[in-house]
């Protein structure tokens, strides 16, 4: 009787796993995420259940630690692959449309330099000081995503290539937010740099 009432405790504690991935917005999960959820639940005892519900195919494991629904958002699996990490730079730009060059990576900042491959789509981290990207102006959260305005894109743009980029229409951008942005930089010859650009755009 105990051993039965112990198994049933079990599945409806598994249950309650699967239920909360299934009813979430989000489609991008990690044990992390979902153990604070579950409080009354050890890590082991979510891992042994996402790894139960994986190998059923209810979810999805493209990666160590990460579990998605069967299709998930890409710019979900970027913000959660490196933490703390936004998505900037030529994903953000080419959508804005301030540059025409379009590619499928998803480019990111964080506080390291690499590259990693999930279900075949790559994502791409670059390094910036740390005072910049923990200051959150310029970047738009919403549940587990972050992204950064075309504004501070372009600025991280110029700040990490040093100006040796090239952006085709610097219409979409809003001059007064970039000006807004630029002393979270504090570089005095980005400051230059940028100025003069806007200028050379009217």
């Amino acid at each position: 009787m105990y051993a039965e009432t112990e198994n049933n405790l079990q599945l409806q504690l598994t249950m309650n796993i699967i239920n909360t991935i299934l009813s979430s917005n989000r489609t991008v999960f990690t044990t992390q995420w979902l153990t604070m959820m579950d409080s009354s639940r050890t890590r082991e005892s979510i891992n042994n259940s996402l790894r139960y519900y994986a190998r059923t195919g209810a979810i999805r494991s493209p990666r160590n630690g990460i579990y998605t629904k069967s299709t998930y958002d890409v710019q979900e699996m970027a913000c959660t692959l490196l933490k703390p990490s936004y998505i900037s730079l030529e994903y953000v730009l080419a959508r804005a449309g301030v540059t025409f060059q379009y590619s499928s990576e998803v480019t990111c900042i964080s506080y390291q330099t690499r590259t990693i491959e999930v279900d075949g789509q790559a994502y791409s981290f670059r390094k910036i000081n740390p005072i910049i990207w923990t200051n959150m102006q310029g970047i738009e959260q919403r549940d587990n995503i972050a992204i950064a305005t075309p504004e501070r894109a372009f600025l991280d743009m110029m700040y990490l290539s040093a100006g040796q980029c090239y952006f085709d229409n610097l219409h979409p951008l809003n001059k007064k937010k970039v000006l807004q942005l630029l002393p979270l930089y504090n570089s005095p010859t980005l400051t230059k740099r940028v100025e003069a650009l806007l200028n050379g755009s009217k």
